[in-house]
């Protein structure tokens, strides 16, 4: 182990311990008789679950706008994503990439800003509603997808794409016919994983009023309707894991 290797293993341990002893985490109070009987209590208001047919059908329409807020932010962030990545991106040795340093500081400053600031922001100009909580997720999920679409790029073998080069063939074209299919199951993988993240983060988005299951379940929570809460949750749990089975199942069978 080298020496500046160690010196960023201690000061990351150093930064650990700092962290237990600034929040002043009260473990024992969290672990008390008291603390089990209160969550008890709390679990128990979950029960019985709400299931009436038309309270059942607005949690059905919300799991629907939570599913295409997750699904069109991600497809607009592929998207986005791709096409900021070429400029991200040195295509070949000799590519001075005068684009690469500010396109990052671009996608850098997309994803910095997380889903739920994106949303707040948003929702000033588009509103209430799952279009706000849509773009928001979009813009996240450009600097995410962008930045990783970019590596993939970068990391491509270029012998293909130098020999088309040579005859003389744009830097274009040479990425459309060479490039790209080399690093599409990729970039495919890495979409469908964020899907798998949009969907969490769709889910909650309605808590500032973005749509979907997260604003039935900020209102009803917010009305300690617990038998609603209960059912609202169950559909998200629900939701996630379609999505996450669907996503791992699509992504194995692109590494095959």
């Amino acid at each position: 182990m080298s020496g500046g290797t160690g010196l960023l293993l201690l000061a990351m341990l150093s930064l650990i311990i700092a962290s237990f002893w600034t929040l002043g985490l009260k473990w024992g109070d969290f672990l008390s008789f008291e603390a089990f009987k209160s969550m008890g209590r709390f679990v128990a208001e979950f029960f019985p679950m709400e299931t009436d047919s038309k309270f059942l059908g607005k949690v059905g329409w919300g799991t629907v706008e939570t599913l295409a807020m997750s699904l069109m932010g991600t497809v607009l962030a592929a998207v986005a994503g791709l096409a900021l990545a070429i400029p991200a991106s040195k295509l070949h040795s000799s590519d001075k990439g005068l684009m690469r340093t500010p396109t990052r500081w671009v996608l850098n400053a997309l994803r910095s800003i997380p889903e739920l600031v994106w949303a707040a922001l948003l929702l000033i100009s588009a509103g209430l509603g799952p279009f706000a909580g849509t773009l928001a997720l979009a813009f996240h999920t450009t600097g995410v997808l962008g930045r990783l679409f970019a590596e993939s790029i970068e990391n491509a073998p270029q012998e293909p794409a130098d020999a088309l080069r040579t005859q003389g063939i744009g830097n274009l074209r040479v990425f459309y016919f060479t490039t790209l299919p080399q690093v599409i199951p990729q970039l495919m993988s890495y979409t469908l994983y964020r899907w798998e993240n949009n969907i969490r983060a769709a889910a909650i988005l309605g808590v500032v009023g973005a749509g979907g299951l997260g604003q039935l379940l900020s209102f009803h929570m917010g009305l300690f309707q617990m038998g609603k809460t209960a059912t609202i949750l169950a559909a998200m749990l629900l939701l996630v894991a379609i999505v996450d089975s669907m996503s791992y199942h699509l992504r194995s069978r692109m590494t095959r």
